[in-house]
C-alpha cells in the first residue's frame, strides 16, 4: 500500500494524541522534505521565548506506507531523544496506536479511496458508530 496525503495527516493526528498523553515533545510534521532524494528529515528550531519545536518532514510519493510510518515514528522518538529501553516501549505504543487505528478503520481512506461510511442508525441518530475501547495509555518518559 502507497502512501498518502491523507493517511499521512491520520497518522500526524494520532502520533501527536500518544505522544502529547504518554508526557511527550509532539513534532510537527510535514511532506515532503525540501531536500531532493531524503526520505526523512528533522529540523529544530528555537523560538524567539525559547520555546524548542520540532519538525519531521517524510516523503510520501513512491514509498510503501509502511516505511512512512516507521519515519514518522522514529521522529517522534528524535524529537525526544529517546535512547534505550525508553525508546523501545515508546516505540511499542506509538506502533500500536496506529496499528489500533487501521484495525478499527479509522484511517481516512479505504483501500479504494473513499472515506468509511457511517452505519444508517449512527447517522440518523447524529453519532458515530461504537469504538472498541483504546489500550490504556502508557507513560514511556
Amino acid at each position: 500500500m502507497e502512501a498518502s496525503s491523507l493517511r499521512f495527516a491520520a497518522a500526524a493526528r494520532t502520533l501527536g494524541e500518544v505522544a502529547r498523553a504518554a508526557g511527550l515533545v509532539v513534532p510537527g510534521f510535514r511532506s515532503p522534505p525540501r531536500l531532493d532524494g531524503i526520505d526523512r528529515t528533522i529540523k529544530r528550531q528555537a523560538t524567539a521565548d525559547g520555546v524548542s519545536t520540532v519538525t519531521v518532514s517524510v516523503r510520501l510519493k513512491g514509498r510503501p506506507w509502511v516505511s512512512v510510518l516507521a519515519d514518522m515514528i522514529d521522529g517522534v522518538l528524535v524529537a525526544n531523544e529517546l535512547t534505550g529501553p525508553t525508546a523501545g516501549a515508546a516505540r511499542t505504543v506509538l506502533w500500536a496506536a496506529v496499528e489500533a487505528d487501521a484495525m478499527r478503520g479509522t484511517e481516512v481512506e479505504s483501500s479504494r479511496g473513499q472515506r468509511p461510511r457511517r452505519s444508517a442508525h449512527a447517522t440518523q441518530a447524529g453519532r458515530r458508530s461504537p469504538q472498541p475501547a483504546a489500550a490504556p495509555v502508557t507513560r514511556v518518559a
